[in-house]
């Protein structure tokens, strides 16, 4: 068996080990955009596929014989096209989905389908806080009425993209104590975050609600019908039971 395994997600990285220590033969794929995975311990290929066309022949000439979609829950496109071409192939595919966040007490949501449509919620001159990387940014162009801080772990290739912004750099991971201070420091009246799900980056979401600070959550955009585990544990037994 040779597995694809879709990564650029810690569980990625954490399947990754623990294949690598069964002896499974495993080819890791991380999408163009994705800064993650240097220390994955299998061979990694970084960068597109070249289309549909592309990652079919990738699939033939590696001798591919099954693929675990490790990617973000908000690589919709890449895990729509990965799971139609192995269903296409007859290929054994399973994607790891994480169960996303939900509002609990004190939480104050309020969901948007897209980084576009946070522009109405937003009050002149109110500060905003962008948890939701550098590739979507230009998608915030509509909140030249807000002062928008914009987070990343590397430092920025350019100048910040419209007027009444910055960027911010910062290396996770992140406490809830750290989030407040900083949240307080800045007067950050909203908080923007993608639903991706998981306990490292709920840290911010805390912080949030025990400042009462209005959070936007961008609902997660639709994923393949096809098969799907929660965690990284069930995703080895999928392996294991090929």
């Amino acid at each position: 068996m040779t597995l694809l395994l879709l990564a650029g997600t810690g569980e990625a990285q954490e399947i990754a080990r623990a294949l690598a220590e069964k002896g499974v033969r495993v080819i890791a794929s991380l999408a163009g955009g994705s800064r993650v995975g240097a220390e994955l311990p299998v061979p990694t290929r970084k960068g597109g596929f070249g289309g549909e066309a592309g990652f079919r022949r990738f699939l033939e000439e590696e001798g591919i014989t099954a693929v675990l979609d490790a990617t973000h829950p908000f690589a919709h496109r890449i895990s729509g096209r990965t799971a139609r071409v192995c269903r296409a192939l007859s290929m054994p595919y399973c994607q790891l989905l994480r169960p996303p966040w939900e509002a609990g007490r004190g939480d104050k949501w309020h969901e948007i389908t897209s980084e576009e449509a946070l522009a109405p919620l937003v009050a002149p001159g109110e500060v905003v806080f962008l948890a939701t990387g550098r590739q979507t940014l230009e998608r915030f162009a509509n909140l030249g009425h807000a002062r928008i801080i914009c987070r990343q772990i590397y430092p920025p290739e350019g100048p910040f993209p419209f007027p009444r912004g910055a960027f911010l750099v910062g290396h996770p991971p992140f406490s809830v104590e750290g989030e407040e201070a900083l949240f307080r420091e800045l007067g950050v009246d909203w908080v923007v975050v993608k639903n991706a799900g998981g306990e490292a980056p709920r840290a911010k979401l805390v912080a949030a609600r025990r400042l009462g600070i209005r959070v936007a959550m961008i609902a997660r955009p639709p994923q393949p019908d096809a098969p799907r585990v929660a965690t990284v544990d069930e995703a080895l037994a999928w392996v294991a039971a090929l």
